[in-house]
């Protein structure tokens, strides 16, 4: 008995096409856009106006802020400063590591906790300063140093403000919150120089 001759197989090109299938739907990511800095910007500008205003056209005091154990309010102005700028150090170089800027610990997990509360620590710390240079001096502009460090305070608290604001909102470009705190260092360091390095290079360490 013959075997039952194969059918050929059809053509490649008679072949049925499988029908196409929509790609899966993807939820379009949030845009990350510079417009969404603009209510943060414009709050840290209020903010650092506002406190130039009130210093300008308050009458100063000439004392604010005094603790016992030192040999006056500016010593504790000059010493409080320091210590704020020592804490933005620590936020610095946590936030360098944190980045991979500086690769010097494996596990750098809990440097987030340090960066957070040398953060609020140098906030607190300022807030004595900034109330002694604007109810007990003012906004002043007598001269250059003065001037520049009148300017960089109200700086700092609006690049503070504008920080906070980006931090809390979504939709910010990555680059965002390392250029507000970089700012926030910036004029940091400005008001430890004008002031606290000021004091001790030119009337020497004092309580």
């Amino acid at each position: 008995m013959s075997a039952p001759m194969e059918q050929p197989l059809p053509a490649t090109d008679s072949w049925p096409t499988p029908a196409k299938l929509p790609p899966p739907a993807v939820e379009p990511a949030s845009p990350k856009t510079a417009a969404a800095l603009i209510v943060p910007v414009l709050a840290g500008c209020l903010a650092a106006g506002a406190l130039g205003a009130y210093g300008k056209l308050h009458e100063p005091t000439g004392i604010a802020v005094n603790v016992a154990g030192f040999s006056s309010p500016q010593t504790v102005k000059v010493w409080l400063a320091t210590l704020a700028f020592l804490l933005a150090l620590v936020q610095l170089f946590t936030a360098l590591v944190m980045y991979g800027k500086l690769p010097v610990f494996r596990d750098a997990s809990w440097l987030g906790g340090v960066h957070r509360w040398s953060g609020r620590a140098a906030f607190i710390v300022s807030i004595p300063v900034a109330l002694h240079c604007l109810y007990a001096l003012g906004f002043a502009d007598y001269d250059t140093r003065v001037l520049v460090h009148s300017l960089l305070g109200c700086f700092f608290y609006g690049a503070f403000a504008t920080k906070m604001l980006v931090l809390a909102k979504k939709g910010v470009p990555n680059w965002a919150l390392p250029v507000f705190g970089g700012l926030v260092f910036t004029g940091l360091s400005g008001l430890f120089v004008t002031s606290a390095l000021w004091f001790f290079t030119t009337f020497g360490v004092k309580f």
